[in-house]
């Protein structure tokens, strides 16, 4: 997400290793990945090799001394996520600097149907469970997140004629999405907080800071630095996804004489720099799409549902209808209502290229839960259990129909304005 005018000549590129980390960069081969992690664990846990992916998940290796001794599920969730929640941090970081977020006119349009689309899903679920009369109040939050892999990817695939100005609107609003999910999961589903781990990973997060500002890009410096900010939030109680997003503020987003990275010249020759923010979003995109999180959703995707009459009751659970009800119409109607509301106060307006289905097919789109909904449902839950089956059920149906809807009605969309782009050209 780099900031620069057109009239920069990139470096060329400098072998084929260039070309296979922007082909590993597109959105649409991170969300290919992420579907065949999560087609392939469906696949393993309901065949007969069921006990061994059981046991590849629960099995615990790590130094005990540190509370690092964890199974491979939970690394995959606490450790491989952080990795994605720094590219987020970066990401929101650019945003709110140099981005859609700087202006506060233009990013309250985002911003009001990021808080729709957060607080009706919840609203949805709550009011299925307690209608069931229900205990389950406790996934309130299950449904509240959007998967920026995903919906992005759902988006690259379908509406390479959308307007451009739609694909930023749906970035921002999932990006401000993932800053409440993080807070949510930091406020609600941290039980017992340890304050001296905490206070203590402020000395790493400090010396990290104060590096990245004299522009040191050195891996062997700032990598133990930010395990080591990591582990001391791991150990805390908050989840330790949250180091990940304090990393990736502390990084500087405008390129200084210190902290730049070269990136090409301009037509006279004139050098050009990105910050250190853009330079490590680009260099860590790409372990983060294609490594943490399709091994995430392998580990957190694979539910046994115990054949068709097993997926049955699970649908049925009240905690899978509350799930499925709040990522379907909770997210379409509270993204496209708040747009609506927020674009009656005067002066305040849609971007003039996007119209109102547009809002409806990609507030649908947004409803893709996934990887933070599995997440905050394990917070939530556990990871066994009645209850979590039936959270992975609700997000894997609920993010599948979201995405069909909404990939529905931004194809159709998509072709209108190709026959308008070629009609006019």
């Amino acid at each position: 997400m780099s900031h620069h005018s057109s009239d920069v000549i990139r470096q060329a590129p400098h072998s084929i290793w260039r070309g296979i980390h922007q082909t590993l960069k597109q959105d649409s081969v991170g969300g290919l990945l992420l579907l065949c992690a999560t087609v392939a664990a469906l696949i393993l846990a309901n065949s007969p090799a069921a006990s061994w992916y059981e046991d590849l998940r629960n099995f615990t290796f790590g130094p005990e001394a540190l509370h690092l001794n964890l199974s491979v599920g939970t690394w995959a969730a606490d450790g491989l996520l952080a990795i994605f929640f720094f590219v987020v941090g970066l990401e929101l970081k650019e945003e709110f600097v140099v981005g859609k977020l700087r202006n506060p006119r233009t990013a309250l349009v985002p911003i009001a149907a990021a808080i729709g689309g957060v607080a009706l899903p919840a609203l949805f679920y709550a009011w299925v469970i307690t209608s069931a009369g229900s205990d389950a109040i406790n996934g309130w939050a299950i449904p509240a997140a959007t998967d920026i892999a995903f919906a992005i990817a759902v988006i690259a695939v379908v509406g390479k004629f959308l307007p451009p100005a739609l694909r930023t609107f749906l970035l921002t609003l999932a990006v401000v999405d993932d800053l409440l999910a993080i807070s949510i999961i930091a406020i609600f589903y941290t039980d017992d907080l340890a304050w001296l781990p905490l206070a203590l990973a402020l000395i790493p997060l400090l010396v990290f800071a104060f590096a990245v500002q004299r522009g040191v890009r050195a891996w062997w410096i700032l990598m133990p630095l930010g395990i080591a900010v990591w582990a001391l939030v791991h150990a805390s109680g908050i989840h330790a996804t949250v180091a990940g997003v304090l990393l990736g503020f502390m990084v500087p987003v405008v390129a200084t004489s210190r902290a730049r990275v070269k990136i090409g010249t301009t037509n006279d020759g004139q050098p050009v720099y990105d910050g250190l923010a853009a330079h490590f979003a680009d260099r860590w995109s790409v372990p983060s799409s294609v490594v943490a999180i399709p091994v995430f959703a392998f580990f957190a995707a694979g539910v046994a549902v115990g054949g068709l009459s097993g997926l049955a009751e699970s649908l049925l659970s009240p905690v899978a209808v509350g799930i499925i009800a709040g990522l379907v119409l909770g997210k379409s109607i509270g993204i496209t209502a708040s747009t609506f509301l927020v674009t009656r106060i005067p002066g305040i307006t849609l971007d003039r290229s996007i119209k109102w289905v547009d809002v409806l097919g990609m507030a649908f789109v947004a409803g893709i839960g996934f990887t933070v909904s599995l997440l905050v449902g394990e917070l939530a839950f556990g990871a066994d259990g009645a209850e979590a089956q039936y959270v992975k059920v609700g997000v894997l149906c609920g993010s599948l129909l979201a995405a069909v809807i909404g990939a529905l009605i931004l194809a159709v969309r998509n072709r209108k304005y190709r026959a308008e782009s070629s009609s006019s050209a």
